[in-house]
């Protein structure tokens, strides 16, 4: 029995008391989504709006979708990189695109977002999910790089391709970003003296590493109200053109995310939860 009286060991026990318990290793194969922080979080159900609820970017819901089910499928496919317009749905249809694969294809798919401040362990996230029998879709949502952050851009280049710490078979990344180059662009760029291609295909370089490099844009008007126009049939709401155009100019600009901003409004005049 040890002694209670001694020092060193009351202090041992103390240092027990205050340690939180080791936590339990992830159940990569028992939940649709997960949230990686530098642990991960399980999440229970994903939400996001129906496919055919996201209107005016047609296009790139075919080559987003189509990726996600080959990779749910155990086929070849791409890392993609969303890029463009703010508020054009981006991610929301990676969200929605893996309930549909879930939907069609069981537990073969998971979603893993990773939080911004997280990137440096996934190196840690990769070791971990190359060793489930399942398919991932990694997902970075809004990503940039502050000025002069090398090692950044260094990183993902390897996670996407050829490096020692790339991603494994089972993973592919998704990452949204406003720009396409992902880091930011300067005018000055184009002046350099010596080589003024370089920075810039540098900088370019690290969006061509993404197979599939999708472009939003921003959406007309009538792309505006025919996003509106489905939600309210879904949610069996009425609207006013004039009054949906009138919300967007207060709001100085017409995109998904302002059309659903609409919809709640709506839904809040008419006394109904959404």
């Amino acid at each position: 029995m040890s002694d209670q009286s001694d020092p060193l060991n009351r202090i041992a026990q103390a240092l027990e008391r205050l340690s939180p318990p080791a936590s339990a290793p992830a159940d990569w194969l028992g939940f649709p989504a997960y949230v990686w922080d530098g642990g991960a979080r399980a999440v229970g159900q994903i939400v996001a709006p129906a496919l055919d609820l996201l209107k005016g970017i047609d296009a790139q819901k075919q080559a987003v979708t189509t990726n996600v089910t080959r990779l749910a499928q155990g086929h070849a496919a791409h890392d993609m990189l969303l890029w463009g317009a703010r508020g054009m749905g981006k991610s929301a249809l990676l969200r929605a695109s893996i309930i549909a694969a879930q939907a069609k294809h069981g537990a073969r798919i998971a979603l893993v977002q990773v939080s911004g401040d997280a990137l440096p362990t996934l190196a840690a996230l990769f070791t971990a999910l190359g060793r489930v029998d399942r398919r991932f879709l990694v997902f970075i949502d809004d990503l940039g790089f502050e000025d002069g952050d090398g090692a950044g851009p260094r990183a993902l280049r390897s996670w996407l391709e050829g490096g020692v710490e790339a991603r494994p078979g089972n993973v592919r990344l998704a990452v949204t970003s406003n720009r396409r180059a992902i880091v930011a662009r300067h005018v000055g760029e184009q002046d350099d003296p010596l080589n003024p291609r370089d920075a810039v295909d540098d900088r370019l370089a690290l969006a061509d590493r993404f197979g599939l490099s999708i472009g939003f844009h921003n959406c007309t008007q009538d792309d505006y109200l025919a996003i509106i126009a489905g939600y309210c049939d879904d949610l069996g709401l009425a609207f006013a053109e004039a009054d949906a155009l009138e919300w967007a100019k207060r709001r100085g600009a017409r995109s998904g995310r302002v059309a659903w901003h609409y919809v709640t409004e709506l839904a809040g005049r008419a006394g109904r939860t959404i």
